[in-house]
């Protein structure tokens, strides 16, 4: 590649190795095919070969699915190291390290953020969890969090929509990251007490203690194309009733098809059919 290097330099072409690599390629997780990222993100990070569905962030979900002018809540901090955990590294060392990984639009403290407006004109809460923030994984700032963002729906009188994606509990926490799964189911039914829809979004990927509890807890689920959505891993299950499982298992398609999932919606139709269920769901007085 000397001659190419020697023709780039004679032309003034100076374009950072290092930069084009990071910043202007990605690779498809499924057909491995490489894509622009400006095409790609443009795309609402699907693939446009196979229709693969990418992570997006908690920024990146909220704009996609409220109007512009949305709200973003403000939300309590919580004991940060409550345990005093330490494994190969401080817990405290993790979140700095999350923290500093995800320099999103929308600030966030953890994984979860709830944001306050509108979906086609319907008002709504929508929560965000967010997988790029230590895997998504529920622990006490993810449980207030909910809980704000379903308390915000009550005062409201408006839908609570939560968009999941986490690998479940986090461990650093112990006990008081499984205390949110009760905790958030108590939300989920003082918002059923009221009349007002609790619509879940399934997303890639949805796993462990958030899937048993407020993930399966809602008036309607809606599911991304092959999102991994289940409780305990594949290969758990099948060494434990030593049987092969069936191609598809735990995928959002094959939930709707044995009755899990209520539909299995593209992330470019997913606002759109959301409004669709709002406007069918909303209050008989408010109609």
């Amino acid at each position: 590649m000397n001659w190419f290097n020697r023709v780039r330099n004679s032309l003034g072409f100076s374009a950072d190795k290092k930069t084009t690599e990071k910043d202007l390629w990605i690779k498809c997780k499924s057909c491995q095919e490489m894509l622009f990222v400006q095409e790609y993100e443009d795309n609402l990070s699907v693939c446009p070969r196979c229709e693969h569905h990418g992570r997006i962030g908690g920024d990146a979900r909220l704009a996609l699915l409220l109007d512009p002018g949305f709200e973003l809540l403000d939300l309590p901090e919580v004991t940060e190291d409550p345990l005093k955990f330490k494994d190969q590294k401080k817990y405290t060392d993790r979140l700095k390290a999350a923290r500093a990984k995800n320099p999103a639009e929308i600030p966030t403290r953890d994984a979860y953020v709830v944001g306050s407006g509108t979906i086609n004109d319907h008002p709504a809460v929508v929560g965000v969890q967010d997988f790029t923030f230590m895997g998504g994984s529920m622990g006490m700032a993810v449980g207030e969090a909910f809980c704000r963002g379903a308390e915000r729906a009550l005062t409201r009188k408006c839908p609570y929509v939560v968009v999941t994606a986490a690998g479940g509990a986090r461990m650093q926490e112990g006990i008081l990251s499984l205390m949110q799964m009760p905790r958030a189911t108590v939300m989920t039914r003082r918002l059923k007490a009221a009349g007002l829809p609790y619509i879940v979004i399934l997303t890639d990927p949805t796993t462990g203690g958030v899937t048993a509890s407020y993930a399966m807890l809602g008036d309607v689920h809606i599911a991304e194309p092959g999102a991994l959505i289940g409780f305990a891993g594949q290969r758990v299950i099948q060494d434990t009733i030593r049987e092969q499982l069936p191609e598809g298992f735990q995928r959002a398609e094959y939930l709707h098809k044995h009755g899990m999932v209520d539909m299995v919606v593209p992330r470019h139709a997913l606002k759109d059919t959301l409004a669709d269920v709002l406007d069918y769901l909303q209050p008989a007085e408010a109609a």
